[in-house]
């Protein structure tokens, strides 16, 4: 059997570990979280470099990643650098192969009158696919990218400005140390309102799960989250706060959505190349897999 692990930053009460089926396969698939200790991460992908199939970094990316241009990011490099044997990915592949479909698909399942709106993106440079496809579709877009990262309140509105915000303060960013990119450990189960004014005024939020939770106020009715891995609790706190739909980029497996670094590690398993995939390779066995995202109306399940 094949196996792929994803180690994480984030908190260790995530952890899940089960058995996939996968291009004809069985894949057993594993979240291990360090709670935020950098060293205890470093050795565990030390510690398992040449004994599974693929690596996924959680928690943290390897690059930010826009389209073909990809800036590495120091403190992760650094957290991997004895990893030598086994493929290793960040997610960035799903991200801008997967995710660059997920607006389209939203007007699909939630019908027209989600052709137009307003999305708020905790991150727009991070989840670059994610943002083209709302650009694309028309709809009026908030980038918050100065606002997670910097605490600086003022939210990027066009796809220039994001770019440029790509090429000149994400080459610094990349350099910052990891607790100022992320929420790690423990911070990622805090909730602090904050930016309220622009979680009101979206139709969508759209970003990391963390990301999105970090800062929700206690009214989020009727909006609509596009996210990635959620487990049952934050289910239960979107449900709280009146969200009528979250959709996830991957499919919920036992109750909870993996991060896409763990399953674009499952798909490098799954794929048996001995390496990284590349974004067309992704898109090919995306399409055999027929894998689309999955709407969850929360007002309205059992």
């Amino acid at each position: 059997m094949k196996k792929a692990v994803s180690v994480s930053l984030g908190s260790s009460e995530r952890d899940k570990k089960i058995e996939i089926d996968l291009l004809g396969q069985t894949i057993q698939i594993e979240r291990r979280g360090t709670d935020g200790d950098v060293e205890k991460a470093t050795a565990l992908f030390n510690e398992l470099d040449g004994q599974v199939d693929a690596l996924g970094v959680g928690g943290i990316d390897l690059w930010v990643a826009m389209g073909d241009r990809k800036i590495p990011i120091t403190a992760a490099h650094k957290m991997v650098k004895g990893v030598s044997k086994t493929p290793l990915v960040d997610g960035s592949g799903l991200k801008n192969t997967l995710e660059g479909q997920a607006a389209k698909y939203l007007v699909k399942e939630l019908g027209p009158n989600y052709a137009s709106g307003r999305v708020m993106m905790t991150m727009g440079v991070d989840r670059y696919g994610l943002t083209l496809g709302f650009f694309d579709l028309g709809y009026e877009v908030a980038c918050c990218d100065l606002m997670f990262a910097l605490g600086v309140p003022i939210p990027v509105r066009s796809l220039r400005m994001l770019k440029f915000l790509g090429r000149t303060l994400a080459p610094i960013a990349a350099r910052l140390p990891i607790d100022m990119l992320y929420p790690t450990g423990e911070k990622q189960d805090e909730i602090v309102p904050k930016f309220t004014k622009w979680y009101e005024w979206a139709t969508v939020i759209a970003g990391d799960c963390h990301y999105i939770r970090r800062h929700m106020p206690d009214n989020l009715r009727d909006k609509v989250i596009v996210t990635n891995t959620t487990t049952s609790k934050d289910m239960q706190l979107f449900r709280e706060r009146g969200v009528r739909y979250v959709m996830t980029m991957t499919p919920v497996i036992d109750g909870r959505s993996f991060g896409t670094n763990m399953m674009e590690a499952a798909l490098t398993a799954a794929a048996g190349k001995g390496r990284t995939l590349t974004y067309d390779e992704i898109s090919v066995y995306l399409d055999e897999l027929d894998l689309k995202p999955t709407i969850h109306d929360l007002q309205h399940s059992d």
